[in-house]
């Protein structure tokens, strides 16, 4: 887990000079260089006695072939509206994550590593290659700065917000989390989605230790990895095709789709719905200074008080 989380946290903290970096190697060595995503998987496997040179194949594979075919949608689209190639790979590890495809490479109880290495394979394509412009996954501290370019209305500039600091993505987090939490709850009751622990204020209280350390599980392992996905990849690139609001709108209704077969072995409508409702408030976030940390945070505090109380 160490070696998938280190490749995450140097993105979120320096992406933008890993791609300068990266942009200076010669080009078969920025393509191949990814097949080292392999090593955790071989690392693991072989710890367990379980390797298997299929998964060792695809682990090696996939990763450079997503680089090559950003490197090939960089230069055939430099203006970044969005490729073809893009779309095919953000299907691809769509649905590798939602319909389990290579969950079984990995033993029980650690096939999360198997989401940390798709996570990690589409930082290095879509930043390090093919540099797409306005993600927002920064989670460096860097106070009071002031934007250094606005997106314009019409949806034709893309650049990269400046980082406003961690207070601005706490206060557009919390505030989106203020817009969406009562009526998700009233809704999701509404239809017996969720129902009130009966332990609903003594069990909790009394384990602040332990509720603490499920929001930053949230927030690291489900939060920021699904809002990097749906907001800073997915919506990010509908923007530039169909303008903000059908953007917000198109990548809500994927973001709960999603969500078709979770606490369900059937189609599960009611997650469906809730999911895409939260999914608005989740982009508005996202989208107010285009930073991944303020989503993750109307995310993650949703998440958190469903798990704690409901």
């Amino acid at each position: 887990m160490a070696m998938e989380l280190s490749v995450a946290v140097a993105f979120g903290v320096a992406a933008e000079p890993i791609a300068r970096a990266v942009a200076r190697w010669p080009r078969a060595l920025r393509i191949v260089f990814p097949a080292l995503f392999v090593l955790p998987y071989a690392a693991v496997s072989i710890s367990q006695h379980s390797l298997s040179w299929k998964w060792f194949g695809l682990y090696a594979g996939l990763p450079a072939l997503v680089a090559w075919l950003l490197d090939r949608a960089a230069a055939a689209d430099p203006e970044q509206r969005g490729n073809w190639r893009d779309g095919m790979i953000l299907l691809v590890l769509g649905l590798a994550v939602d319909l389990r495809w290579f969950d079984s490479a990995w033993p029980l109880g650690l096939r999360a590593l198997n989401e940390l290495l798709l996570v990690d394979m589409g930082l290095y394509g879509f930043l390090a290659i093919r540099r797409l412009s306005g993600t927002g996954f920064d989670f460096c501290p860097d106070w009071g700065r002031k934007a250094s370019a606005a997106k314009s209305e019409d949806g034709k500039a893309y650049e990269q917000k400046g980082r406003s600091g961690k207070t601005h993505d706490w206060k557009i987090g919390l505030r989106e989390l203020m817009f969406l939490t009562p009526p998700i709850l009233i809704l999701g009751l509404a239809l017996g989605f969720i129902h009130p622990h009966r332990s609903f204020l003594a069990g909790n209280l009394a384990g602040l230790g332990g509720a603490a350390l499920r929001w930053i599980e949230i927030f690291f392992f489900t939060a920021v990895p699904e809002e990097l996905f749906f907001r800073a990849w997915v919506q990010n690139l509908l923007e530039r095709r169909v303008g903000r609001g059908a953007a917000l709108g198109i990548a809500s209704v994927i973001f709960g789709l999603s969500h078709f077969n979770k606490r369900s072995a059937r189609f599960n409508w009611g997650y469906v719905l809730l999911a895409t409702i939260a999914g608005i408030s989740y982009g508005r976030a996202w989208r107010e200074q285009r930073r991944v940390p303020a989503s993750a945070i109307t995310h993650t505090c949703l998440d958190w008080i469903w798990s704690l109380w409901f």
